[in-house]
């Protein structure tokens, strides 16, 4: 077993929930460690996010002395031997030591245990198979700090073996070393990815739409999906053609503009072209109500955005609003080619801080108090005048207002005759 330099100086190891609750395990003939992803982000000097923790404590023994120490205790997963311990309001969730007997695709029988080498050969890849001990020492059983130091994504021991357990580890794969990983894909997870393909069908469109976000926004996610391109693995999780190229642009523009990594955003990008298939992408990775809205709205006509001046561009602000504006042009900047002026783009882009849509100033009263009946009449030609409006550039001057409402009901008439 190696040992790493301590992360005995890190601050959520001596103070805070986590060091509450390893203090309240690490006793007694048992044992506790931090576990996964709070020790790889630490080691490679990223922010650390939520810590797990491991120990050899049986789950009642966790939750016996978790009431004791007045911490509320949730059996979360106690079957598994995971409880969850909430300290200040913080969540903490905690795993006894296990080993599967049975493996069932994702399903597992195990058997709890105090083998920390056996517990961690369990985990999916070596950089999330790294244990601290609460005095800052890393343990590392599996050769996870040599992958840790090379930026290497590596399943723990067969990778066929690893996918057989859970084909969601395919996709694991491709989103950890687009959030970690630097240089080439490991060859024989890659390999062993691909012939397990078929094996996507069988997870959930949530499972899948959970990892596909995620891996959306990581540093290297435009690699990673030509990869899974290649290897045939991404038109199954899609079901249409992925455009590479207006990802790697919407990524570009993200950057120019200062705007956070947004996974739907670029979605749209890698995926839609037509509304058809923001509806398809819904469907097949059961977006939300509010995700599938917003991708719907971005793929419908965007290209009438790409050639527009700024008298058209206000008109189409008006009509379909700053949030739906904005999504929308930006999607139609990523597919405006490499010959796309950034600074006319982030012209249209700025439009809605530097201009506000005035109101409509025609009413149905103001066509009533014009002999027109309500019903389908007073509709349209509330239409026309609005059109009439917007093509007059949003006049304000009572009488040149008062010139349209005349005109439209003058062509309301004219139509009705001709009809």
């Amino acid at each position: 077993m190696s040992v790493a330099p301590s992360l005995a100086g890190a601050a959520w190891l001596r103070e805070g929930p986590a060091a509450e609750v390893l203090s309240l395990l690490d006793r007694d003939g048992e044992e506790a460690r931090v576990v996964g992803g709070a020790v790889r982000n630490a080691l490679m000097g990223l922010p650390v996010g939520e810590i797990d923790i491991a120990t050899t404590a049986l789950p009642e023994t966790v939750m016996a002395r978790g009431r004791a120490a007045g911490f509320k205790t949730v059996p979360t997963g106690i079957e598994h031997g995971t409880v969850t311990l909430v300290i200040d309001g913080q969540p903490v969730e905690v795993t006894t030591l296990r080993q599967d007997v049975e493996t069932y695709g994702r399903k597992a029988k195990v058997a709890f245990g105090r083998d920390w080498a056996g517990d961690a050969a369990r985990r999916d890849f070596t950089i999330n198979a790294l244990s601290v001990a609460p005095d800052g020492t890393v343990h590392d059983t599996v050769g996870g700090l040599a992958d840790i130091a090379a930026r290497r994504v590596r399943f723990i021991g067969d990778p066929a073996t690893r996918l057989a357990e859970d084909y969601l580890r395919i996709l694991r794969f491709f989103r950890i070393h687009a959030a970690f990983g630097a240089g080439d894909l490991d060859r024989p997870a890659l390999l062993a990815c691909i012939a397990a393909r078929e094996g996507l069908a069988a997870l959930s469109a949530e499972r899948i739409r959970m990892e596909m976000l995620k891996l959306m926004v990581a540093p290297g996610a435009p690699d990673a999906l030509v990869a899974m391109d290649d290897g045939g693995l991404l038109v199954r999780i899609l079901g249409g053609v992925a455009y590479h190229g207006a990802l790697a642009a919407m990524i570009e523009v993200e950057r120019l503009l200062g705007l956070d990594p947004d996974p739907i955003r670029r979605l749209g990008a890698l995926a839609v072209a037509v509304p058809e298939d923001a509806r398809r992408l819904a469907q097949r990775l059961r977006l939300s109500n509010a995700e599938a809205k917003r991708l719907d709205a971005m793929g419908h006509r965007w290209w009438r955005l790409k050639d527009m001046d700024e008298a058209t561009a206000r008109r189409r602000l008006y009509r379909i609003g700053p949030e739906c504006y904005h999504e929308r042009l930006l999607l139609a900047w990523a597919r405006a080619g490499r010959g796309a002026d950034p600074g006319r783009w982030r012209d249209f882009v700025t439009l809605p801080q530097r201009w506000q849509a005035p109101e409509f100033p025609l009413k149905a009263a103001d066509f009533i108090a014009r002999g027109v009946a309500e019903g389908p009449d007073l509709g349209r030609v509330l239409a026309l005048a609005e059109d009439a409006w917007l093509a007059a550039d949003f006049p304000a001057d009572p009488v040149a207002v008062a010139t349209i409402a005349d005109e439209s009901l003058a062509r309301l008439r004219r139509d009705a005759k001709s009809g």
